[in-house]
């Protein structure tokens, strides 16, 4: 089974940048999905390769997202610090979970060294720290604390850079990204609750959004961080509790197991199976 990567990209509306980004990901490694969304102003690419092909990968891709990606212009609702703003190397079978290690850190020294972007490490390979303790404050907080000492980079100069922030990288068993939609009249205030009292550390991380693009629903946006833990139909459960759930999204690959006895009355808006289960996309 190959390695995996879940760059997330802040672009998530001008299709011939994302287009540009994904020819370049497909360089060194197989490009098996792409998801943008306009409100998150965020694409998250999913790659499967052998390693050192997919730091290669990693690396074209990056180069072209500094190229092209500015963050000193609007860039969405999601959390970000960088333009490539993580770089997670994934392990679906834990005997490789050595080679995403070294990957992840073989990716890290290539996008410092060439490309002048700051790298921090966050899961296991950063200590246990997480995105969102790089995140906290956005991407002006970040440099303010490089600048003061409180954090510096573990790969790369000891400032962001000028237009592409900094780049965080992992390397980590399966995430889920999963987003659901609340039924109108729910709106962000409600979604930011929802969130808040669903939220378990090492399981499930969880924010509210509006989402302009689509008259201002309401959405909790999730990464699924032990998707064998907890399966997707009872977070639509939890959530369900609290307000009407009205369509729900899988952003990347998703293990078969999690989505054991998922509602049939709830859109999943967009899913391909032969593309997104990763028993499917990984067998080649």
């Amino acid at each position: 089974m190959p390695l995996v990567a879940a760059p997330n990209v802040s672009e998530g509306r001008d299709v011939g940048v994302l287009d540009a980004i994904g020819a370049a990901f497909a360089s060194a490694a197989r490009l098996l999905d792409r998801h943008a969304d306009s409100d998150h102003h965020r694409a998250v690419f999913t790659l499967a390769g052998e390693p050192a092909h997919l730091s290669r990968a990693l690396l074209a891709g990056a180069r072209e997202t500094v190229a092209r990606v500015d963050l000193g212009r609007e860039r969405g609702v999601h959390p970000h610090v960088g333009a490539l703003d993580v770089a997670p190397v994934v392990f679906f079978d834990p005997e490789l979970r050595g080679a995403a290690c070294a990957e992840a850190l073989v990716t890290s020294e290539l996008i410092a060294s060439e490309l002048g972007v700051p790298v921090f490490l966050y899961g296991a390979l950063g200590g246990g720290r997480t995105r969102a303790d790089l995140r906290r404050g956005g991407r002006q907080a970040l440099g303010e604390r490089i600048a003061s000492g409180e954090l510096t980079p573990d790969f790369g100069p000891r400032r962001l850079h000028p237009t592409a922030g900094a780049t965080l990288v992992a390397a980590r068993a399966p995430l889920v990204a999963f987003n659901l939609e609340l039924a109108l009249p729910a709106g962000l205030e409600t979604a930011k609750r929802i969130a808040g009292l669903i939220r378990e550390p090492g399981l499930l991380a969880a924010i509210g959004l509006a989402l302009a693009s689509r008259g201002g629903v309401a959405q909790v946006s999730m990464n699924v961080e032990d998707p064998f833990a907890i399966t997707l139909a009872a977070i639509v459960e939890r959530v369900a509790e609290h307000a009407p759930v009205s369509a729900a999204e899988i952003v990347g690959l998703v293990p078969q197991a999690t989505l054991a006895g998922f509602p049939v009355g709830i859109e999943l808006r967009g899913f391909d199976p032969a593309r997104q289960v990763a028993e499917n996309a990984l067998t080649f």
